[in-house]
């Protein structure tokens, strides 16, 4: 049977590659940081790493690693578990507690992933009586999570809001028990916040929940690094938050859910991804909670991250280069042709700058980008080498 199969197999990969989206993996032989070796997959060597999620350059902080290294020695590895069963150790209640607390919500549940999180928060909360508003550029996990829900689907244009009010109204004339907004605070692709402030007043007008997927803002964006909600100064008008550890804080991995108290409880008692999935390891825990610490006990991270954001935005803009317009430390540089930024990303690792190009499906037909992400780890001599980089590619492309 299996022969059938790999010919099909075969076909389907041959076609992503013909299409120019075939997706390769550079390997890598150090920690996550400002600059990584390249050891497979692309010019060999020591280059700058501006495609990284590590938003404040703690994925190899020595304050985390030691946290981690003594979170093994008390904690172990694994649990070898589920929450329920025998795998919830104080260090998880007391992540949960202070991720509540940071958050300005009433309580939190650990996942393995924000993945996981999504995908564990529709089925639960919501039945085939009730209808959810999902903004149209959210989330895959996201989108996959609300297809596992029977609840009705509406999508709303990215961050339009008259859009979300005729859903909304489409919603409540259709008989919705409960109604359900859902958005990323920040949109991955495009840098974008959502305008969270509005929202919150169209969920209000319609008796509506409000859910964010905060994954690129928690631990930078916001004064004291909360997130959108607190960025738009409605912590206390968003429901629910989703998000990972595994970008701003730590870059290893795991997710969460904080939400109201009640909304919490039950997750636990049905939520199919945290009562069937090994809970989160005890080292991740013990090392987000030192992040925790250094994130309450100083803002240096995130006033370096602004800064080296809106030097490379600026540079950029100088030297001619079309970025989407903001101040997220996600700034893509769009190039429109997927061939086109596919050569620009070869070129700048040529340079000695590690980015990728994104094109169709991932954004839309003919808005191909080199998505560059800043970090705090970053220097301003990184920045303006990879500025010199994108002429010098550029240039080449040129020629």
């Amino acid at each position: 049977m299996f022969d059938t199969v790999r010919d099909d197999l075969r076909a389907t990969l041959d076609e992503i590659r013909a299409a120019g989206l075939h997706k390769p993996e550079r390997v890598i032989g150090t920690p996550q940081s400002a600059t990584v070796e390249v050891t497979q997959g692309g010019r060999p060597g020591e280059v700058l790493n501006f495609c990284a999620n590590n938003y404040l350059g703690l994925a190899d902080h020595p304050e985390v690693i030691a946290a981690a290294h003594e979170a093994l020695d008390r904690w172990g590895y694994g649990m070898a578990s589920v929450r329920f069963i025998c795998g919830t150790q104080e260090v998880h209640k007391e992540l949960e507690a202070r991720l509540s607390t940071f958050l300005g919500q009433e309580d939190t549940i650990l996942y393995s992933s924000c993945f996981d999180a999504n995908g564990g928060v529709f089925e639960t909360l919501l039945g085939a009586e009730d209808a959810v508003i999902s903004d149209a550029l959210n989330h895959a996990s996201i989108i996959d999570g609300i297809r596992l829900s029977k609840a009705r689907r509406f999508r709303y244009a990215n961050r339009d809001l008259a859009d979300l009010e005729t859903q909304l109204k489409e919603a409540t004339a259709g008989g919705a028990r409960r109604k359900l907004i859902v958005t990323d605070g920040v949109f991955s692709m495009d840098g974008y916040v959502a305008p969270l402030a509005e929202i919150c007043d169209l969920a209000d007008r319609y008796d509506a929940m409000v859910m964010v997927d905060d994954s690129h803002a928690v631990g930078f964006v916001g004064p004291g690094g909360r997130g959108t909600p607190e960025l738009h100064g409605v912590m206390d008008r968003v429901d629910i938050i989703t998000g990972t550890l595994g970008k701003a804080l730590g870059g290893a991995s795991g997710g969460y859910v904080a939400a109201r108290a009640e909304i919490v409880a039950l997750l636990r008692q049905r939520s199919r991804p945290y009562l069937f999935s090994n809970t989160l390891a005890p080292v991740i825990a013990a090392a987000s909670l030192k992040v925790l610490d250094l994130l309450e006990s100083a803002d240096d991270l995130r006033v370096r991250l602004a800064e080296n954001t809106a030097l490379f935005r600026s540079r950029m803009t100088e030297a001619g280069f079309d970025i989407l317009p903001g101040d997220h430390a996600i700034a893509p540089v769009m190039i429109g042709d997927a061939a086109e930024a596919a050569r620009m990303a070869e070129l700048l690792l040529e340079h000695g700058v590690y980015v990728i190009a994104f094109s169709y499906p991932v954004v839309p037909q003919g808005k191909a980008r080199i998505r560059v992400q800043l970090s705090a780890a970053h220097s301003t001599e990184d920045v303006d080498r990879a500025v010199d980089a994108f002429i010098a590619a550029r240039a080449e492309l040129a020629g």
